[in-house]
């Protein structure tokens, strides 16, 4: 790919395309952008909150942004096309440091969601999952399931592509569990009782495309 560089500012972007899912890519910075995290947003209600991530899903066929440190992962819709968007989303997050405003605005968003049942979480859990997890996991064959909520601990297993991926991990720590924490903040921990030795390992040779921005 040829590289496309923006110089307003003196810092500087890499784009990175994996082969393996081209609808995702991970734009890493030069300094950190925004302490902690990940912070995950599936969706622009979600992003509220975060500045940065309100600016990128004002960009047509962003489906969802994953904030951390000095990273910003970004999924793109299907139909959507990376010409001209990763350039986009390198200005975006270049105007986002330039407003000196953090990038995620961190709240306290637990108060109502506090002392509910093993059931109720078991609910609100699987809904989740139905919604907004599974759904975007099934372009890689994978689907996590509730195993069972007992006193505050969520069990999972993760079957199909997720079982035995190597990237299984990323997925549960860095996607699942930061969204689950906004819909069930009183879920204290998660147990992968998934056997990933017998999966069939199917993704991540890591082999990405790489562009400057």
């Amino acid at each position: 790919m040829s590289d496309v560089l923006l110089v307003d500012l003196p810092i500087s972007i890499r784009a990175e395309t994996s082969l393996v899912d081209p609808d995702t890519c991970k734009f890493t910075l030069s300094r950190i952008l925004h302490p902690g995290g990940p912070f995950f947003f599936s969706n622009i209600v979600r992003a509220g909150g975060s500045p940065l991530g309100e600016r990128l899903f004002d960009l047509a066929g962003v489906a969802n942004v994953l904030i951390a440190e000095n990273l910003v992962t970004i999924c793109k819709a299907s139909t959507a096309s990376w010409s001209g968007l990763k350039a986009a989303i390198g200005m975006a997050i270049r105007a986002q440091l330039q407003t000196g405003v953090p990038a995620v605005l961190e709240m306290d968003d637990h108060t109502d969601t506090q002392g509910r049942s093993d059931a109720e979480l078991t609910t609100a859990v699987q809904d989740l999952l139905d919604k907004e997890v599974n759904r975007s996991i099934a372009n890689h064959g994978g689907k996590i399931s509730i195993v069972e909520v007992r006193q505050g601990t969520l069990y999972i297993a993760m079957s199909g592509g997720c079982q035995g991926c190597a990237s299984s991990h990323v997925t549960l720590r860095q996607g699942f569990e930061v969204v689950l924490k906004k819909v069930a903040p009183d879920i204290d921990a998660i147990v992968d009782t998934t056997n990933h030795a017998a999966g069939q390992q199917p993704f991540y040779p890591r082999n990405e495309s790489t562009v400057k921005l």
